[in-house]
């Protein structure tokens, strides 16, 4: 696995981390991507194998994402695995008072970023030798059932699925693989409302079930690993008593 590269965005903490910690125990070569270098740099910290790179990315900018995979391919010479892994959302609101601000913000990052970044992934493998590669898309159990107040991430997470099914389909003639994992309620910073409780769809509060974050890790280090003539289209990773199954 020495010669296998792979791109992580939200590298610096969270999911992002845990793919990329796993990553690096297999062996891999991991670009870790992220706002903060600092966050990066700690990730980078607590590899227990592999080889990082660090390169500090604001992935809502194009210039910055094709600066991203230039310096990767300038570097590496190929691309193996995107986990296209960076997201945000903003607080719970009700529809009716959501702004349009609001809308931007989290489709800046839950959708066109992640355009970006599989798109420059996209024609990195397309057009290396040997061509082929892997691109895993973060989605959320919110691609299949919303939470109360969450029309901007609900609706992003729902679009990722649909970007997912695009580029397995397109990417077939290239060796290009496109699967989704779906995640819900790991114990990162952004789920640690859910300790304090969570607002149910009958207006109650309730403190839900979380998982560790290494559990999903797990499941994209297995993903990436794969030959690519198999794929894991969609995966599911949850707490088992998170209220999804039955949720409203």
């Amino acid at each position: 696995m020495t010669d296998r590269v792979a791109i992580v965005t939200g590298a610096g903490s969270g999911i992002g981390q845990a793919a990329s910690l796993n990553l690096l125990k297999a062996g891999w070569t991991v670009v870790l991507v992220g706002r903060r270098k600092d966050a990066l740099e700690e990730t980078a910290s607590m590899a227990t194998g592999g080889t990082t790179l660090i390169v500090p990315t604001d992935v809502t900018d194009p210039a910055q994402v094709d600066a991203l995979f230039a310096r990767t391919k300038d570097t590496y010479g190929r691309l193996d695995v995107l986990f296209n892994n960076a997201g945000g959302n903003v607080p719970t609101t009700n529809f009716g008072d959501f702004t349009f601000e609001m809308w931007r913000k989290v489709c800046a990052v839950n959708l066109d970023a992640m355009f970006l970044c599989a798109n420059a992934a996209f024609r990195a493998m397309r057009d290396q030798t040997p061509q082929g590669g892997r691109i895993i898309n973060n989605g959320s159990i919110s691609a299949h059932n919303p939470r109360p107040g969450s029309v901007a991430y609900t609706s992003t997470k729902h679009a990722i699925t649909g970007l997912t099914k695009s580029i397995a389909l397109d990417g077939r003639q290239y060796d290009i693989c496109c699967g989704q994992i779906d995640i819900g309620n790991a114990a990162t910073p952004m789920t640690a409302r859910s300790t304090n409780g969570q607002l149910q769809p009958n207006g109650q509060m309730a403190v839900e079930a979380r998982m560790e974050a290494d559990h999903v890790g797990q499941q994209v280090a297995f993903m990436a690993g794969l030959p690519l003539e198999s794929n894991v289209q969609f995966v599911t990773i949850m707490a088992t008593k998170m209220p999804w199954i039955g949720r409203g």
